[in-house]
């Protein structure tokens, strides 16, 4: 495939930046190398990113079919770094809809030319399922490919997984951290701390990702109360991360979107075992006594009974409810 057009790529960015619950602004031209963002975190905070990224395409070697690569072309040696945020260099592969991520400690400095930086696609591939998958090169350097709704993770841990994912036994754990495999805790002592915390890292964002994929495809990326899509859907627990019996299952999911999640999560709204998504009148009461309660009319007026997905397997689990109910001291 010819390479895709720099305002392509720039809104295949940005579309990777939103899938990955964040927002993004670009502050650059489009065909300036590096394009620079300013990033919006889901907790309001703000992060400058700065992404060389050029069309991942065939090698061209009859003899290595899997072989893609990025070619480095109108960028000179070394490549300047953002002094105030993150770095990043990537491919993207148009017909997948999916990205590569190389380490640039290695490839921030090369010779005259256009330099070229491989990937076996067979990662890329692997990564549409895991989200993350992580390709080991013959010198030990790490390539890694990304699904889009985990490229800001993958920007915020690229050093650590470029850093220390060459080790070969660090390499297996990625691999199966991000496969959602058990890894026990002996395996993990043997590494030392820094490669402990990137393997449980990408551990636990495995298996967010692999929730929220569950959940966004059960609802049919619809919110439970509004009904709206429009990519402005997250992917809620009934029972909160880090209660005792949460788990990362679609049945202890709601697609929400992000004001009745946060009226969920404070308590301000509850689903009942009849699936009913309700007020909570202690709440209400609170916010009207503050005098905090304008639009609350509007917004009871989306609640009732829950869109829910059509595969009865998917709706949520009533154990559930009611200990979410009772952690939220809901009657």
């Amino acid at each position: 495939m010819p390479a895709i057009s720099p305002s392509q790529l720039v809104t295949a960015l940005l579309d990777a930046i939103e899938a990955s619950s964040h927002s993004g602004a670009l502050l650059s031209p489009v065909r300036q190398h590096p394009r620079k963002f300013a990033i919006a975190t889901p907790d309001d905070q703000s992060v400058s990113v700065w992404v060389y990224a050029w069309t991942l395409t065939h090698g061209g070697r009859p003899s290595l079919s899997n072989e893609y690569r990025i070619q480095m072309t109108t960028v000179s040696s070394p490549l300047a770094m953002n002094p105030n945020g993150y770095t990043c260099l990537l491919g993207y592969e148009p017909d997948l809809q999916m990205f590569a991520g190389f380490d640039l400690s290695r490839h921030q400095a090369f010779t005259i030319g256009s330099p070229s930086v491989q990937i076996d696609i067979r990662t890329v591939r692997k990564a549409l399922q895991d989200g993350l998958a992580f390709d080991r090169k013959s010198n030990q350097e790490i390539a890694i490919g990304i699904r889009p709704d985990q490229l800001m993770t993958y920007v915020a841990n690229a050093t650590a997984m470029h850093r220390y994912g060459g080790a070969l036994q660090t390499y297996n754990l990625l691999e199966r951290a991000s496969s959602m495999e058990d890894i026990p805790d002996d395996e993990l002592s043997e590494l030392t701390k820094p490669r402990q915390r990137i393997v449980q890292t990408v551990r636990r964002l495995a298996r967010s990702a692999n929730f929220r994929q569950q959940v966004m495809h059960a609802y049919g990326h619809r919110c439970a109360v509004t009904r709206m899509q429009l990519r402005l859907v997250d992917a809620a627990h009934i029972l909160p991360v880090g209660s005792p019996g949460s788990i990362d299952t679609v049945r202890n999911g709601l697609a929400l979107s992000p004001t009745y999640h946060r009226a969920y999560d404070n308590g301000l709204i509850y689903l009942d075992d009849s699936l009913t998504m309700k007020i909570n009148p202690a709440k209400e009461a609170q916010l009207a006594a503050l005098k905090l309660d304008g639009g609350i009319v509007g917004f009871k007026s989306s609640l009732g009974k829950i869109h829910l997905p059509p595969d009865k397997t998917q709706w949520p689990n009533k154990a559930f409810i009611k200990k979410a109910n009772g952690f939220r001291l809901i009657a």
